[in-house]
């Protein structure tokens, strides 16, 4: 899928001698070395990435870690010193400043902290902002303005007041603005960072659900790596003005790039990080009503040292069955119909469920099932490595491997 921002080797050095810094880039220096060597602030350094058309981009990193910096050279508000910011194709970093406002008024919004709404406006007039700015119409500016707080659920208070909303309600009313101009990307300096961690919750199961809908290009930035995990589709951490380490939340909790990151997401509740696909195995079955299927099932449970095996029908789960009571009824004459010993409650899960959602059906010792939204059998999760993973024991190989055979079974099977 084509990028609709890119950004290649961008710096921001505040002062009146950049090159000095770049210079002190260029040996290895410290931030704080350039600026007592020369009094030359780096704020950004050397960050490229891609964001695609759809997906959220959280940059994540502690204060003073240079993620505001780098949002507000997205939008042109803090000029890149080197580098490329390409929206679509339009260079933010060397436009016009013409065409920067017609950019800023087509295709990209932004959604601040601090909800900055005007207190003399009505709710509805404060979500119409942005379009009074673009010059539309009053009458225009209501309709949008409303259609924009319905989605985010405020819709009933178009005329009210914003001190007469709570903190939450207020900075809903920031992201209506922003939608209110449908813009294609929105950039969200640390939205909810205002917020208590009730409402915050709130809003962020908010955004999810919205960008459902509405398929945003959305660039968050946060301070909070939970935040980071539950939201991204890709995640960049940054230090001292520039990215550590870029991937999903599950490349970076499972495999922190160096001692910085590992720190971050030692103490993350890895149940909410990884999901059933990621440690799900193809899925190794018999046919219900296939000759010497009794037989073959034992064959298979032993070949692959299971204690259980699922049993399907006409690519549909049937149930399972366990290695010791096929094997009892294997040994009585006329006992190996699988159907005499199949289980048909089993657990069975999607590809998604998270894995902290997965700890009591892997207690009861059953192998987990792993449906398609057709309900076929897509992979198969044993609970020891639910356990492993759960523990940061699981081998990473294993898990990529895993995660990638469930999925390409679950694709092969959307496509029949």
């Amino acid at each position: 899928m084509k990028s609709k921002l890119r950004v290649e080797n961008v710096y921001k050095i505040f002062g009146d001698h950049p090159e000095q810094a770049l210079e002190g880039l260029k040996q290895s220096k410290t931030k704080i070395e350039i600026f007592e060597e020369t009094g030359q602030t780096v704020g950004v350094q050397d960050v490229s990435f891609d964001v695609r058309e759809g997906e959220i981009f959280v940059v994540m990193g502690l204060s003073g870690s240079g993620k505001s910096t780098l949002v507000r050279t997205l939008n042109g508000l803090i000029p890149p010193t080197y580098g490329k910011i390409l929206i679509d194709e339009d260079d933010v970093a060397s436009c016009s400043a013409e065409r920067l406002r017609r950019v800023r008024r087509e295709k990209i919004t932004m959604v601040f902290q601090h909800f900055a709404l005007f207190p003399h406006k009505t709710v509805a007039e404060n979500a119409a902002y942005g379009l009074k700015i673009k010059g539309e119409g009053a009458s225009s500016r209501r309709a949008k303005a409303l259609a924009a707080l319905e989605q985010v659920g405020l819709a009933a208070y178009a005329d009210s007041y914003p001190d007469e909303l709570s903190g939450g309600m207020q900075q809903r009313v920031g992201l209506a603005r922003g939608l209110a101009t449908d813009p294609q990307i929105l950039l969200m300096d640390e939205p909810f960072g205002a917020l208590d961690p009730l409402i915050r919750r709130e809003m962020q199961e908010e955004l999810l659900h919205l960008q459902k809908k509405l398929k945003k290009t959305i660039i968050f930035i946060t301070h909070d790596l939970n935040e980071a995990l539950l939201l991204g589709d890709k995640i960049a951490i940054m230090k001292d003005g520039r990215f550590v380490q870029v991937g999903t939340a599950q490349e970076i909790v499972d495999n922190p790039a160096d001692d910085y990151v590992a720190a971050f997401v030692g103490d993350i509740d890895r149940g909410r990080v990884f999901d059933a696909a990621h440690v799900a195995e193809r899925p190794i079955t018999v046919e219900l009503g296939e000759k010497n299927a009794a037989e073959k099932a034992l064959d298979l449970m032993e070949e692959h040292n299971r204690n259980a095996l699922y049993v399907v029908e006409e690519d549909r789960i049937a149930g399972l069955v366990t290695y010791q009571e096929l094997a009892v009824a294997a040994r009585e004459e006329g006992r190996t119909d699988l159907s005499e010993v199949l289980v048909t409650e089993v657990p069975t899960v999607s590809r998604e469920t998270p894995l902290n959602e997965l700890y009591g059906a892997a207690s009861a010792g059953y192998p987990i099932a792993v449906a398609d939204k057709r309900g076929r059998l897509a992979g198969v999760i044993e609970p020891q490595a639910v356990f492993s993973q759960l523990s940061g024991e699981e081998n990473e190989e294993a898990g990529s491997t895993t995660d990638q055979a469930v999925a390409s079974s679950a694709e092969k099977g959307e496509r029949q």
